[in-house]
């Protein structure tokens, strides 16, 4: 297929594909997947290998969320059944965090909800952040706290912290449909405080909550003017008792598309499988690891996904290796300099919504906030 034969060298090139053509990938059809996974998988292996990187999540503070995201079962309002619990204190978040280091992931994500953290929430993340690291060499940490205030970034990184996550989710111009209590300028200026910094951007977006192939588009190739090094590709988890519990919209071979586009478009960049991966990808998840190079290890924060053990298998079984402490994630042109030369991500065309699976979304009832032992 000649656009897939231009996409591939493109992506060998670092080369931005067209608009057209990012959306041309995700208008191929299932019979055409298959070669859509293998192209995009030789852009994958020019710059990652055959390596996956394992992420593990710590939910610092569950819950009791003031933002209206429609998206969060965290959110205001939401009657979501899940785990509420306030602040971890850092040793119950080192603990927690040790499971995940013990399974194998090389970084650690601390994430609360809230509105953005206060100048005290800051003091006991960065002492979280101490206290991983003190017990664990080499481990990378990745805050997430919302929305930052000046001289945060700053003190998060003098803490220790390697990168800061906070994704745009969706385009500008449906941003308010989805949240209305902080705008999406409000979600840029925090991944560029981030960025200034010194910390290691990451930034992504949620696929599935009823966007248009040009929102898709539009929110990456927002992602790629901000040149994020990570960026996640979470697919919604339609939560019961939040507002889009009813959008179940995707399909296996969709996420797969979704991924693949991002991969050709973001080709030196690390992808990350996130939120929704078992939920949408399914017994598919193995074709999924041709095109990203990043995956959540165990649960989500509020979601249980399949057991570490599980994840591993599948990581082996696909024929990758786990990445290990002592491998540096990104191409050597980004970790000196950065790539600076803004790219894409895509979308898809509609497709017919699959009977909802609502079976498939499992409340995390495991780990940190409880005294179970976690899934790692």
């Amino acid at each position: 297929m000649d656009l897939l034969n231009t996409l591939v060298d493109k992506g060998l090139r670092r080369e931005l594909p067209t608009r057209d053509e990012a959306l041309a990938v995700l208008a191929t059809s299932d019979d055409e997947l298959l070669d859509v996974v293998a192209a995009a998988g030789k852009v994958r292996r020019q710059w990652f290998g055959r390596r996956v990187k394992l992420n593990y999540l710590v939910n610092l503070k569950s819950g009791l969320c003031p933002e209206d995201c429609s998206y969060c079962s965290q959110r205001l309002g939401s009657k979501a059944e899940i785990l509420k619990y306030t602040w971890l204190k850092p040793d119950q978040a080192s603990e927690a965090a040790a499971a995940g280091l013990a399974g194998g992931a090389k970084r650690v994500c601390l994430v609360a909800s809230g509105r953005g953290p206060t100048d005290r929430d800051v003091d006991r993340v960065s002492d979280t952040i101490k206290a991983i690291k003190d017990q664990n060499e080499g481990v990378e940490v990745c805050a997430c706290l919302g929305l930052l205030s000046d001289g945060q970034a700053e003190r998060l990184r003098a803490a220790g912290a390697d990168a800061y996550n906070h994704n745009l989710n969706t385009s500008e111009s449906t941003y308010g449909d989805i949240t209305t209590t902080h705008t999406y300028a409000d979600r840029v200026d925090t991944v560029e405080k981030a960025h200034a910094a010194g910390l290691s951007a990451c930034s992504g977006l949620i696929a599935g909550m009823g966007e248009s192939d040009e929102d898709l588009v539009d929110v990456v190739y927002a992602l790629r003017e901000l040149d994020p090094d990570s960026v996640p590709v979470n697919f919604l988890i339609p939560f019961e008792g939040t507002p889009l519990a009813k959008e179940w919209n995707l399909t296996p071979q969709r996420c797969l598309r979704i991924l693949a586009m991002v991969r050709f478009v973001c080709p030196d960049v690390e992808v990350r499988i996130a939120g929704g991966r078992e939920v949408h990808l399914r017994t598919m998840q193995p074709l999924a690891l041709h095109l990203a190079n990043s995956i959540f290890l165990g649960d989500y924060l509020t979601s249980e996904g399949q057991a570490g053990k599980a994840d591993l298998e599948m990581v082996a079984d696909a024929g990758f290796e786990v990445e290990g402490t002592d491998e540096v994630t990104l191409p050597e042109h980004r970790v000196s300099g950065g790539c600076g030369s803004g790219s894409v991500c895509a979308s898809a065309d509609a497709e017919a919504i699959p009977e909802a699976r609502t079976d498939l979304v499992a409340v995390r009832r495991r780990g940190a906030g409880t005294d179970l032992a976690p899934n790692a």
